[in-house]
């Protein structure tokens, strides 16, 4: 199958070659730009949240022995990849990670390290339960501004889209897509389907959990 890849690097080259494994062959199209953003960071947070993967690379050394608490396992192995040794992982949502961030309730003051215009939900959440949380926005993702021609002429053969977050469809669309009403369009999550409706695809099908495993488990 012909499948678009349409989240930001570096994850949209690892889902390539996830379906290049799977005997797929996959269309490289990601529809965000990361952008680091510097931030004033505490120096000794109890305990530290991501809600992607993108804000590892802001993390100093020196959190690498605190707890860190994020949304999926691909995050989770990045984190244990990248040095982190206490990194508990939610294996869900960002709902599924105000939950567990709740029940360990940690003492001490929470940095949620996130997006420009993530997080805010959460951390909302946190407080409310009475975990002291700070947010400091370590990255920006900025949508692309063209779909390049050779991207739109393979659109006309591909069979299936997959989309990774909300902003993802948001910044595909404002693309003007052609074909898309002959594509399968595959979401993570339902939050992440919602916004597709706003395009034409030959059906919308959404991941049984919000993992990549799953993700890909459509595909079959």
């Amino acid at each position: 199958m012909n499948i678009l890849v349409t989240r930001p690097e570096p994850g949209a080259t690892a889902t390539a070659a996830r379906l290049t494994e799977l005997g797929h062959n996959p269309i490289l199209l990601p529809c965000l730009t990361i952008i680091a953003k510097p931030a004033r960071l505490p120096e000794t947070p109890a305990a530290i949240v991501i809600t992607s993967g993108q804000a590892i690379q802001a993390l100093p050394a020196a959190y690498q022995a605190l707890p860190v608490f994020c949304v999926g396992d691909a995050t989770a192995a990045r984190l244990r990849e990248a040095g982190f040794a206490a990194v508990l992982s939610a294996a869900g949502d960002a709902e599924d990670l105000a939950r567990l961030i709740i029940a360990h309730r940690l003492p001490g003051t929470h940095l949620l390290a996130a997006g420009q215009r993530h997080g805010q939900r959460l951390a909302a959440q946190l407080r409310q339960a009475g975990i002291k949380t700070i947010r400091r926005a370590v990255y920006a993702a900025r949508p692309v501004k063209t779909l390049p021609a050779a991207t739109a002429a393979a659109l006309a053969t591909t069979d299936a889209a997959l989309f990774y977050s909300a902003e993802t469809v948001r910044a595909f669309a404002r693309l003007t897509p052609p074909h898309t009403e002959t594509i399968a369009a595959l979401a993570l999550s339902r939050a992440v389907a919602a916004p597709l409706q706003g395009l034409p695809w030959s059906e919308i099908r959404v991941a049984l959990a919000p993992t990549e495993a799953d993700l890909l488990a459509l595909l079959k």
